[in-house]
């Protein structure tokens, strides 16, 4: 199958290749900064972008519309993030690349999409990878994320997506987008690692609001989390770790 992009031009955030203890420094540039939140106030917004300048997260997550005020703070020293096909999914391929091309043309470095669970459910794989495809195409040159939103799909259903965004170039699995259903659970993020090797990213969301459960997501096999409690884990941090390092390794 053609891809738009090659994908060894795409730098993969990667877990370890082995066990060490994990600096503070690394913990926050695993984090994705997330605010979905339709009524963040531009205060708010800005105060996020802020956050993650000053920890060093890898970037923010926010709505499209909240997009642009984002780029403008960010100023290229953390990634813009953005979604698409949030939080369902049922959109039209069509309405979701146009809503991925619509996020890159105003910034995003990045973009997480809904993967469409109903043709899964239907086995209908040839048109999942089409999408997928469609959207890994519709982000280029920025980089798609795929959201399986894992606790509503079954063992098999995990499997056969994360096997389909690898194949149609995605850049990274997302297990949940943190609304209506299970959040992530390390027992998913370790099946996705499986799944995709080592050189695919995965990012671990929905429900993590502590240094402990953001860690076991690392040791899972996570590269990246995406979470709303980004300040809060630091805070834990850095209250835990000596000059160097924090309790807890990445495997």
């Amino acid at each position: 199958m053609e891809r738009p992009c090659d994908p060894a031009a795409q730098v993969h955030d990667r877990p370890a290749s082995q066990a060490r203890p994990l600096r503070p420094s690394e913990l926050a540039s695993c984090i994705d900064h997330t605010l979905l939140r339709r009524e963040a106030s531009p205060a708010e917004l800005l105060r996020a972008c802020d956050e993650a300048l000053r920890f060093g997260f890898r970037g923010v997550c926010v709505y499209p519309e909240h997009l642009e005020q984002v780029v403008s703070r960010l100023n290229a020293k953390a990634l813009a993030i953005t979604v698409a096909g949030f939080p369902g999914g049922l959109e039209s391929v069509e309405d979701k690349a146009g809503q991925t091309r619509a996020a890159v043309a105003s910034g995003a470095a990045e973009v997480d999409a809904v993967l469409n669970r109903d043709l899964l459910r239907q086995r209908d794989h040839a048109r999942v990878l089409h999408e997928i495809a469609t959207l890994v195409r519709a982000a280029c040159p920025a980089r798609l994320k795929i959201i399986l939103e894992t606790g509503d799909l079954t063992r098999d259903e995990r499997i056969m997506a994360a096997t389909l965004a690898k194949a149609a170039g995605a850049f990274c699995v997302k297990t949940s987008t943190g609304i209506g259903h299970p959040g992530a659970t390390a027992e998913d993020v370790a099946l996705l690692r499986d799944v995709v090797g080592l050189d695919m990213g995965v990012k671990a969301s929905g429900g993590i609001r502590d240094l402990q459960q953001c860690l076991a997501m690392l040791q899972a096999g996570a590269s990246i989390v995406g979470t709303s409690a980004s300040v809060t884990i630091m805070e834990q941090a850095m209250i835990l770790a000596d000059p160097e390092s924090l309790p807890g390794e990445v495997s």
